[in-house]
């Protein structure tokens, strides 16, 4: 499964490990990616997305036939 949002586009990030004595290794910062299903009723049929949370909390704020809708303008199949 690739670690990437399929509303928000959030992916991993690079960044630093930082020990006592200040040595740097490289490390990945993964999103918060979650399997959610939803019903889409004007198509009525159920709809799995991998999402971040912040996109769950988007979906709930403007609703899923909105979100779905932007998405498939961006070129994303759902």
């Amino acid at each position: 499964m690739s670690k990437v949002c399929q509303v928000t586009g959030k992916r991993p990030t690079s960044g630093n490990n930082v020990s006592f004595s200040n040595k740097k290794t490289k490390r990945r910062f993964e999103p918060n990616l979650q399997k959610k299903r939803y019903y889409l009723p004007s198509e009525k049929r159920w709809v799995t997305l991998t999402l971040s949370t912040k996109a769950m909390k988007t979906i709930t704020k403007n609703g899923i036939e909105t979100v779905v809708a932007d998405m498939r303008r961006n070129g994303v199949k759902v």
